[in-house]
C-alpha cells in the first residue's frame, strides 16, 4: 500500500522559510518522479515543482521559481521542498504526489499517489 505522508507545514510570517517533507513507503522511491502541488481555499489544485528520479531534473511554477526548490533523497524515501521569501499568496494546503514513471511532470492527471497534504500559512 503505498503511502506518502507530508510534514513541516505551520504558520510563517511573510518573508520566512519552511522546508515540507514527503515519507514514502509502500513503492520503490527511486522510480518514480515525483512532484508538490498546492491548493489554497476556494482555489483548484495547481503545479508547485516537480523531480525526476535521480533528482537530475526539476521544474517549476512561474510563482514560485527562485524561491522554492524541490529535492529527494532516494536513500531516505523522502521528498522535500524548501520554500524561501514567503508570500501570503503561498498560503494553501500542500501536496505531494508520485507518478510511476521516472520523469517528472505538471499536470494532476500525471500522477498516481497523493499525500494528505500539510497546511502552509504565512502571514502578511
Amino acid at each position: 500500500q503505498v503511502q506518502l505522508v507530508e510534514s513541516g507545514g505551520g504558520l510563517v510570517q511573510a518573508g520566512g522559510s519552511l522546508t515540507l517533507s514527503c515519507a514514502a513507503s509502500g513503492l520503490t522511491f527511486s522510480r518514480y518522479g515525483m512532484g508538490w502541488f498546492r491548493q489554497a481555499p476556494g482555489k483548484e489544485r495547481e503545479f508547485v515543482a516537480t523531480i525526476n528520479w535521480t533528482g537530475g531534473s526539476t521544474y517549476y511554477a512561474d510563482s514560485v521559481k527562485g524561491r522554492f526548490t524541490i529535492s529527494r533523497d532516494n536513500v531516505k524515501n523522502t521528498l522535500y521542498l524548501q520554500m524561501n521569501s514567503l508570500k501570503p499568496e503561498d498560503t494553501a494546503v500542500y501536496y505531494c504526489a508520485a507518478r510511476d514513471k521516472i520523469t517528472s511532470a505538471t499536470r494532476l492527471s500525471d500522477y498516481d499517489y497523493w499525500g494528505q497534504g500539510t497546511q502552509v500559512t504565512v502571514s502578511s
